[in-house]
């Protein structure tokens, strides 16, 4: 790194610290918008400006949005009845992209690590409560990972979900399909058995 200018080293070391992204890939990004002129360097610039001056959190399920409430919260075709809890916005798109799920979501935007500073306070568990509150919730399904941190996330919430008198429940882990048992981890087998389904004669 040496070897390069200083503010080409910071424009490379601000693309590394993207998820995901090494050094060598940041080196690619960083050489590839230099090579093309200042187009599309100047349209990502513009993109990230924009988006971080008119996104913001949905004031109801913290999914970004550049509404006040999210289009998802505002549906009146969805089943208010059932809030789905997640941790991130990708795991929301996740879930969407099945065209399943006909409920609302709660974005937790992480899960609780005290280790990390992470608390109720920040994954705003006051918000989700008040939306429980004001709503007409049947069932809330915790659709954390199965994590350390997601099993305390999900048992904290849980018994948040049980004293307002409403259902919890989780999505179920286990075999994934096309899937064969012997490459199959422990936890995993363990989680599919106690997870079993009743088959229907």
């Amino acid at each position: 790194m040496k070897s390069y200018s200083p503010v080409l080293q910071d424009l490379i070391e601000a693309f590394k610290q993207l998820p995901g992204i090494g050094i060598k890939s940041a080196q690619r990004i960083v050489f590839y918008l230099l090579k093309e002129n200042d187009n599309k360097a100047q349209f990502l610039a513009d993109s990230i400006q924009k988006s971080f001056q008119s996104i913001k959190e949905c004031d109801q399920c913290r999914m970004y949005t550049e509404e006040q409430t999210c289009g998802i919260c505002t549906d009146n075709n969805r089943d208010s009845g059932i809030i789905c809890v997640i941790e991130t916005p990708a795991d929301l798109i996740a879930i969407e992209n099945t065209m399943e799920f006909k409920g609302k979501y709660f974005v937790l935007m992480g899960r609780l690590s005290p280790i990390d500073g992470i608390g109720p306070e920040e994954l705003k568990i006051d918000l989700l409560i008040n939306v429980l509150q004001q709503s007409n919730v049947r069932e809330v399904i915790l659709a954390v990972s199965p994590t350390v941190e997601g099993e305390a996330t999900v048992a904290y919430i849980a018994s948040l979900v049980e004293s307002e008198n409403i259902k919890s429940s989780r999505i179920a882990y286990g075999v994934p399909m096309g899937g064969e048992l012997e490459y199959v981890d422990s936890n995993t087998l363990i989680q599919a058995l106690n997870n079993r389904n009743t088959i229907d004669g």
